[in-house]
């Protein structure tokens, strides 16, 4: 096309030619580095039940992780991340980039647990497969290129259409509870007693080599460390006569966190290894809270798996225990190393921040909740565009103990800088926290702060109507 519109020219000096060429030539393939460049890969790694303290980088001095504790020193840690109290809300949120009230994704299973005796109030039906109509984040990144992966739990509708393969993903592997005798969807050969942490992380690798020349999204939702609590024996061993620190002890547990950590560190060598890792975005965090921390009523005991302090309650319940995680995150040249960013973030967050960094679109008529980190990563001192931060949970959560009855019960959340409040529906009472001084949520500010009170009230109870949230109602009483 060039040279037809060239000799339609009078006179073009042969040097005006070799020149436009040459410029034309330059600018296509360094459009073409540029978009290449401008276009990272995307790997997240999301483990299952890790606590916001089982990391040594964020505090543990039993559990060892030094592979993440690496990821952390290369990249940015982020102090005040949070997801939902349980697995499935956690990930519908991820995948879909909303709130549980408009996925209709508040738990797994019901939201009726426990006796129906203990229980003050009506509950509303809970979501169990994210609908079909929502546009998760794989589809929008294979439509804008990418080649997307998925390796792990995905709890998120067992149909065949609720498959990850069908919602996105060019390729999916569901794997299903157990850590030696597990089972995969579809059903592939697995070696004779390996770990499912080892058979995941394999399979991660194998698509990274396979796809290490153009732009992929690698999604690693690790079924460690849920239950049931099983480990490599040659982990284990390492732990066994290790002194326990605090809440952290149990030695089966720091094995499972240990291959979570091995997982991590085979995924770093591998980028390495291909050269890729500049222009890869690493994010490691987990679901929910540690299974943990769980007061004893009428003592100054806690029991659990594993222990959140100094944050109060663990998994299940939406004090911070439950619901702040680790969240690292590394994209070398673009992230400073060994940063920590203190400003709220939460998980529908994750879905916009991918969207721009791979310079994705989503249709306008469809809502995303969250807003981009983007600006975080070359930036952690500033603060982001938001109102405030809402969690909703229309149910009950029965408790790990017996001294207790419930880890949590009906309940909503929001969010401004360093407040939190908190609103039972039981019995309509609110509790405040100024998370910058109280970070074990143990001084209610209701009484000391009526107006801020009141206005974090009023934001939430607009939120819940304009999300649409379900609502439990007190049961009727009858007469005797």
């Amino acid at each position: 096309m060039l040279s037809r519109c060239l000799r339609r020219l009078p006179f073009v000096p042969m040097l005006l030619v070799f020149s436009v060429v040459v410029l034309l030539c330059t600018t296509a393939t360094g459009y073409a580095s540029a978009n290449e460049g401008g276009r990272p890969n995307i790997i997240f790694v999301l483990a299952d039940d890790l606590g916001w303290t089982d990391l040594t980088c964020m505090g543990s001095r039993y559990y060892e992780t030094p592979h993440i504790d690496r990821l952390a020193e290369q990249g940015l840690k982020f102090s005040n991340y949070t997801v939902c109290q349980n697995c499935a809300p956690t990930r519908a949120a991820l995948m879909s980039g909303q709130y549980a009230p408009r996925t209709g994704v508040y738990t797994v299973g019901s939201l009726a647990r426990g006796k129906e005796t203990d229980r003050k109030m009506e509950l509303p039906k809970n979501v169990t497969r994210l609908p079909l109509k929502k546009i998760i984040v794989a589809q929008t990144l294979q439509r804008a290129g990418y080649v997307t992966g998925m390796f792990g739990k995905w709890h998120l509708g067992n149909k065949e259409v609720d498959h990850p393969s069908q919602r996105g993903f060019d390729e999916a592997i569901v794997s299903k509870r157990g850590h030696f005798e597990f089972r995969t969807f579809p059903k592939v050969s697995v070696p004779k007693g390996q770990y499912l942490a080892d058979f995941l992380t394999d399979r991660a690798i194998d698509f990274i080599d396979r796809h290490q020349k153009r732009p992929f999204f690698l999604y690693l939702p690790n079924f460690a460390v849920h239950t049931p609590i099983q480990a490599k024996e040659t982990l284990i061993a390492k732990y066994r006569d290790k002194e326990p620190v605090g809440g952290h002890n149990d030695p089966v547990y720091a094995a499972m966190i240990n291959s979570v950590d091995d997982s991590v560190g085979r995924i770093m060598d591998k980028l390495e290894e291909l050269g890729i890792a500049d222009n890869t975005i690493l994010i490691f965090t987990s679901d929910n809270g540690g299974l943990g921390g769980y007061e004893v009523p009428g003592s100054d005991n806690t029991k659990g798996i594993t222990d959140n302090a100094p944050l109060r309650g663990g998994k299940g319940t939406l004090y911070e225990g439950g619901v702040r995680v680790p969240l690292i995150i590394r994209w070398p040249k673009v992230i400073a190393a060994g940063g920590t960013c203190d400003e709220p973030a939460v998980h529908v967050d994750m879905y916009p921040t991918f969207v721009e960094l791979a310079k994705a679109e989503v249709p306008d008529a469809y809502t995303l909740d969250g807003v981009s980190l983007a600006p975080l990563l070359r930036s952690p001192l500033q603060s982001l565009d938001r109102e405030a931060i809402y969690a909703h949970f229309p149910g009950y959560l029965q408790s790990y103990i017996k001294e207790a009855v419930w880890r949590t019960t009906p309940v909503s959340t929001i969010r401004v800088g360093n407040w939190k409040l908190m609103e039972f529906f039981e019995d309509d009472h609110l509790e405040l926290y100024n998370l910058a001084e109280d970070l074990g949520e143990r001084k209610n500010l209701v009484d000391q702060e009526p107006e801020r009170t009141r206005e974090l009230h009023e934001k939430l109870v607009a939120w819940r109507k304009n999300t649409g949230a379900a609502m439990p109602r007190r049961k009727a009483m009858t007469a005797e």
